[in-house]
């Protein structure tokens, strides 16, 4: 299969389950919420060594947010919801109290605990840095009763919800974009990262939503269990087999996380389709032969056929 002079490996993105949830953050102004945003998801690229995987999902208007301001919607990834219980309160505190006019939100307010979703405590937590000054508020909603706790600091009070839901989740789907050089290979995998940023319920969470670093299950040293994946490396394509074309020579990933599997297989679909540019040779996607994740999103199907002129 080829979309104009771009062959469509016949290869499927291996994807795996999470767990994630939703904050609403926001602030006094768009500036801040920005700023808010990438301080809590900061250092948010991989479970393989951080406490969850982050993004932003996409900016809120004053009309769509809990207290009329400007605000972000933040997605974060944990392979469980004990990991997310651990990890969101910990950024929260660290990051989001921190920030000038912040206040938090839940983001699935309406998540009840089943087999499928959960819920947390956030602001029940985080009070106890009020010294006994915080208050509590009981709000009524379209989703039920919500608790607020207020936490006085010295800009005046910090808001912050008093649990959080989150729900079964997916991570890992992807695409790699394997093009000639550096230079338009990476201008590529940009204009598919900005095709899919306003995507509902993603997150592309690498830096920028680019992977340089794609990696294998397992390594030659004992205490690393991912490793670099030298199939796609082309340095080292003289010496290692290789899955690289002839005039391959850069791959960047895209890594997409998300709440659906339709939403990371179209959000797949429109990256590829903005990536693809008289200077990728193919595009391929990462996996592990079906023995990580059970979701395999294979790329012809998402993209429709069996050939594009």
């Amino acid at each position: 299969m080829h979309i104009h002079n771009t062959l469509i490996d016949d290869q499927f993105a291996e994807a795996f389950r999470m767990w994630a949830c939703r904050l609403i953050v926001t602030a006094i102004d768009e500036h801040w919420a920005q700023v808010a945003a990438r301080e809590a998801t900061g250092y948010g690229s991989s479970v393989i060594g951080c406490d969850a995987e982050a993004g932003l999902e996409r900016t809120l208007t004053p009309d769509e947010t809990p207290d009329g301001r400007p605000g972000v919607s933040l997605l974060f990834f944990a392979f469980n919801a004990k990991a997310l219980a651990k990890a969101i309160p910990n950024r929260v505190g660290q990051c989001l109290m921190t920030c000038p006019t912040a206040s938090v939100y839940d983001g699935l307010p309406g998540v009840v605990k089943s087999d499928d979703s959960d819920r947390f405590d956030l602001g029940k937590k985080i009070r106890y840095f009020g010294d006994g000054y915080q208050k509590s508020k009981r709000v009524e909603s379209p989703t039920g009763p919500r608790r607020y706790w207020r936490v006085p600091v010295m800009d005046g009070e910090f808001v912050v919800e008093e649990s959080v839901g989150c729900v079964k989740a997916i991570g890992g789907g992807n695409y790699l974009l394997c093009g000639r050089d550096q230079k338009t290979t990476l201008d590529a995998a940009r204009r598919g990262v900005e095709a899919i940023a306003h995507t509902p319920n993603i997150i592309t969470p690498f830096p920028g939503g680019v992977v340089r670093s794609g990696s294998k299950v397992g390594s030659r040293y004992k205490a690393l269990f991912a490793s670099t994946n030298h199939f796609y490396c082309p340095t080292l394509r003289r010496v290692v087999p290789t899955l690289l074309q002839q005039d391959v020579g850069c791959v960047y990933e895209i890594v997409i996380n998300g709440l659906t599997e339709n939403a990371i297989a179209g959000a797949m679909r429109d990256g590829i389709l903005a990536s693809i540019g008289p200077d990728i040779i193919a595009v391929s996607a990462g996996n592990y032969g079906g023995k990580l994740g059970k979701f395999h999103f294979k790329l012809r199907t998402i993209l429709g056929g069996d050939a594009t002129a």
